[in-house]
């Protein structure tokens, strides 16, 4: 250990000089305090939903949902009447979600409902049914509002998305441009599978009507080549036959990716399978695979019209739609990301802020890294330490699989395993012999290697100092002459243990170079 009288780089104080790409976390700020417990009630034709949402974080945590299959728009084409046994049942649905309402302390709910209620004859006396029973006043919004707070829940998650949203409902299917983080033309139509399946004349006169209506769909919107989001309920059920078609190991919806051939051969295979067996297999309840061959002759248009470049799976959709329209605008411009891990962090890190500390530290490795991978590294060094309560047998798995499961926007599934590699490794130098082998092939072998160096890194610079606000000692790295410096000032010279010199050496042996420790005068 040599000693130079070199300065350490001057690390900027909490406050305005470190706001950078992402500001400082906005949950405990009034406008977003009041977003706390947000509850909604989606009155659909085919569900009924509640939604309570923990909305203080920017990507909000799901602290309640609920949702019964009531099928309300069921044969509304023949009647055009709500049907009976669906309103007997949305409405001890909405019985019940007033007492849980009332059980969870929200002062209100917010209730809206699309297509079968404002298309139906008896919507109106149904609307004025549940006030009288519940107190409880349902907003009957039309087909262009439904599709914009469907594309407000995929902005919920996609900051700055831009592309096509198609939301697809029992008695309707909306679009909705987006593009810049605001919402463009939209479109409403009958294409929902409650409907399809009640048009005479079986497939052919079904496929006539699907291709006449979205020829429609595309001269009003024109042409839309680039992301097609996919909002609800049949699309997620196609999606999940999608992956078990494909063998796709990782098995979250919500930014699952499909290609146009993909749509095609999962729509092909869907139909030569028995829909009992598929079912089982896929866990999709039984009403809602009974609507799934009617979706996938709509997708299988829908694709065919827009040629979108690729097709996302969004989980989020009106619900969350509602919960964006109730954020303030400086909470809806942050990251999803970053906000979310803010918020574990202060919620659950046995050192709240030390995160930002942790980054800064290993920044050095970083320099040239491009800003979609800083902002992995960033969420990485947030998360790095909440979940210490768990065993430390099972602490890396436990990070692994918390990352790659969580409720988390604006993260591609290569993302998530980068991101839950990077936190096993934060306890582990090993990763072999886990449960998660298959989820590692979504990488290559070169980002497997950067996502183990950032969870040593991490694993490193966690053994130097609790206090957030200590001396800091600093890392220095020389890429082209494979050299790691550590500078670390007396008082952090005794941090700098046994332990904590054998994970040094193990991060300098995953980035393949030497480590020399200096001191500094103070």
């Amino acid at each position: 250990m040599s000693s130079q009288n070199v300065p350490l780089a001057r690390v900027p104080e909490t406050g305005i000089a470190d706001l950078g790409l992402f500001g400082k976390p906005l949950f405990e700020d009034p406008s977003a305090r009041a977003l706390r417990r947000v509850g909604v009630v989606d009155v659909g034709s085919n569900s009924v939903r509640l939604v309570v949402f923990d909305g203080a974080a920017r990507s909000p945590a799901y602290f309640y949902n609920e949702k019964i299959m009531c099928a309300l728009g069921a044969g509304m084409s023949e009647t055009g009447h709500l049907s009976p046994e669906g309103r007997v049942r949305a409405l001890s649905a909405m019985r019940r979600f007033r007492k849980l309402a009332d059980g969870m302390g929200l002062s209100e709910l917010s209730v809206v409902a699309t297509a079968a209620v404002r298309d139906a004859s008896d919507g109106r006396d149904f609307c004025d049914e549940v006030y009288r029973e519940t107190g409880l006043k349902i907003w009957v919004i039309d087909g262009r509002e439904e599709a914009r707070l469907s594309a407000q829940g995929v902005l919920l998650g996609w900051p700055g998305a831009y592309g096509l949203v198609c939301d697809i409902g029992g008695s309707s299917m909306e679009l909705a441009e987006i593009s810049g983080g605001r919402v463009g033309k939209r479109e409403t139509s009958q294409l929902g599978p409650l409907k399809l399946r009640d048009i005479k004349g079986g497939a052919k006169a079904r496929n006539a009507h699907i291709k006449d209506v979205m020829t429609t769909l595309r001269d009003q919107l024109g042409s839309q080549r680039d992301r097609l989001f996919l909002v609800g309920g049949s699309w997620r059920a196609i999606a999940r036959i999608d992956m078990i078609r494909r063998g796709y190991p990782l098995h979250v919806l919500h930014e699952y990716r499909m290609t146009r051939a993909s749509v095609a051969a999962t729509v092909k295979f869907i139909k030569s399978q028995n829909p009992d067996e598929l079912r089982s297999i896929a866990g999709v309840s039984s009403a809602r695979m009974a609507l799934v061959p009617y979706a996938s002759e709509v997708l299988s248009r829908l694709v065919k019209a827009f040629s979108p470049k690729d097709i996302a799976i969004s989980s989020y959709g009106i619900r969350e739609g509602m919960l964006y329209e109730q954020m303030p605008q400086r909470l809806r411009d942050r990251d999803p990301l970053i906000e979310a891990c803010r918020f574990a962090e202060a919620k659950d890190a046995r050192m709240p802020g030390f995160g930002k500390v942790l980054n800064q530290f290993i920044s050095p490795l970083y320099k040239t890294a491009s800003e979609p991978r800083k902002r992995l590294i960033k969420a990485a060094c947030l998360l790095h330490d909440v979940s210490w309560r768990a065993h430390p047998d099972y602490r890396a798995e436990v990070c692994f699989d918390n990352a790659t499961r969580a409720n988390l926007g604006g993260l591609k599934h290569a993302e998530r395993v980068f991101l839950g590699l990077a936190l096993l490794h934060r306890y582990s130098n090993k990763r072999e012999n886990t449960r998660f082998t298959d989820l590692y092939e979504m990488l290559d072998e070169p980002t497997r290697n950067e996502a183990e160096v950032l969870g040593k890194a991490m694993r490193f610079g966690a053994m130097l100092w609790m206090d957030k606000d200590a001396e800091r000692g600093e890392m220095r790295w020389f890429p082209r002459k494979k050299r790691l410096e550590l500078w670390l000032t007396a008082d952090m010279i005794p941090l700098y243990g046994e332990v904590a010199q054998a994970r040094l050496n193990s991060l300098a042996e995953s980035l393949g170079a030497s480590v020399e420790v200096k001191t500094v005068k103070s």
